[in-house]
């Protein structure tokens, strides 16, 4: 650990001074951008010098992140505001010298007294881009949502990795302008990192946005339709499911939205979904067993540069039925998920949470190997560990069919009580139980009323006695 040392280390898109200067040069280039600052009182591995106009991408991030995080425990603060860009520091940072009027006056002093500074001008966004994802990914940890009055309260174990996740909001109020807000968010982040110093815990600490504050959209002119259309939309085409024939009739059938795998940290993900399979090995009978090869699969892999590489990449599913006595019905569970890819594979078991009767089918909203997972390893090899398996709207049968086309009536894997009901359940019913009783008791009282009886003789006592 890096005990109290007060001396900070910025990553992110350029210092004020040189963040004014290069916005004008890469505003028309600005599709899909925003600003990502880093600091740190660790020492960070250096990061050589992009050039100007360069836009660092999702890979080059991740690659970075898993050097800095590589080694050791880590202390992560997340501030992820709303939206956020360059323009929000131009506008609002006193880049034209009306410093005392700058909305970033706690970022900019952390800015000035860092030893050191890796600078990325500008950081690709998509849709699908989540920062805390990525940095649970990198620290093997879920984030702790906290803010900066409970942050004071709670105990951070340094010796191991934890991640602290504190929301921030955006101008989208009308009572208040941008400039009062990012500045409330800048006195939040003082006021954090301040606590933390004070605990003397080492910390790192991310501020970026969950989405860009302003997208410059280019709209090519010969695109768009100059004649009638109809204004209503067209329905997406839904594609039919995978299956595999035996004697005239289906035997095993899947369907998925995505089929992703990535084979790597540094990989992109593969949807398998998107390619024609064969069936070569498949087969059916008491344990079916579902064999997709693909032959058509372009794997990127990222080692200082990009190489496009045609291989082959095999994925099994292997199901059993079996009669229990109790339910006096068959089940069928999906025993194994195997993955080859070249000479490498992986194996995955699944058994203990894809089941269902054995003339129904299974159907999940996702199925993944990693965060809340489906499918565990089955070796403790290196392959099973690293690569991910994501399977969104997946739903598969591999008995009952009756050689219909159709899916039969599928077993979801989300149960109908799930917690939030039952934590909701469990509060109503203690609420009405101490209405209950409270009722109870008042209609318990009784007046002290048996010597009070007004038609009765009235009890006189003589003064002398």
């Amino acid at each position: 650990m890096a005990g109290s040392r007060s001396c900070t280390r910025l990553m992110g898109p350029l210092g004020f001074s040189a963040f004014s200067k290069n916005v004008s040069m890469q505003l028309n280039h600005l599709i899909s951008q925003f600003i990502f600052i880093f600091f740190s009182v660790f020492s960070l591995p250096p990061l050589a010098s992009p050039t100007a106009g360069h836009i660092a991408s999702y890979e080059q991030l991740s690659a970075y992140l898993t050097s800095a995080f590589s080694s050791g425990s880590h202390t992560v603060l997340l501030f992820l505001q709303d939206k956020l860009s360059k323009d929000d520091f131009t506008v609002f940072g006193g880049v034209f010298g009306n410093k005392e009027d700058s909305a970033f006056k706690n970022i900019e002093r952390l800015i000035i007294s860092s030893a050191s500074k890796v600078t990325l001008p500008a950081l690709e966004w998509s849709g699908s881009f989540n920062m805390a994802a990525l940095l649970q990914e990198k620290l093997g940890v879920s984030p702790v949502l906290v803010d900066a009055d409970t942050l004071s309260h709670l105990t951070i174990k340094t010796s191991v990795s934890n991640l602290l996740l504190i929301n921030l909001p955006y101008c989208s109020s009308l009572q208040k302008s941008c400039k009062e807000v990012l500045h409330e968010n800048d006195e939040i982040i003082g006021k954090v990192l301040s606590s933390m110093k004070a605990k003397n815990i080492p910390y790192t600490a991310i501020y970026t946005g969950f989405q860009p504050s302003r997208v410059i959209s280019e709209t090519q002119i010969s695109d768009q339709s100059v004649g009638r259309s109809l204004l209503q939309a067209v329905e997406p085409q839904v594609k039919p499911p995978i299956m595999f024939n035996v004697s005239g009739g289906p035997c095993i059938m899947l369907w998925a939205q995505n089929l992703t795998v990535r084979l790597g940290p540094s990989s992109p993900w593969i949807d398998l979904a998107q390619g024609e399979p064969s069936f070569v090995g498949s087969l059916c009978n008491g344990r079916t067993s579902l064999v997709l090869t693909y032959q058509s699969v372009i794997v990127l892999f990222t080692l200082m540069r990009f190489l496009t590489i045609l291989l082959l990449l095999i994925s099994s599913f292997s199901m059993s039925k079996r009669f229990y006595p109790v339910s006096a019905r068959e089940w069928f569970s999906l025993d194994a998920v195997e993955l080859q890819f070249a000479n490498l594979s992986a194996s995955y078991i699944a058994s203990r949470d894809i089941y269902a009767p054995a003339e129904y089918s299974f159907h999940c909203q996702s199925v993944a190997n990693f965060g809340d997972a489906l499918l565990h390893p089955n070796t403790t090899d290196r392959n099973s560990s690293e690569w991910r398996l994501n399977f969104i709207d997946f739903q598969i049968q591999g008995f009952g069919l009756a050689n219909s086309t159709n899916f039969s009536y599928a077993s979801d894997c989300a149960s109908f009580f799930t917690p939030a009901i039952w934590m909701g359940l469990v509060t109503v019913l203690l609420t009405l139980l101490i209405l209950v009783y409270g009722l109870h008791m008042i209609m318990q009282i009784n007046t002290m009323d048996r010597f009070d009886d007004p038609k009765g003789p009235s009890i006189s006592v003589p003064q002398s006695e």
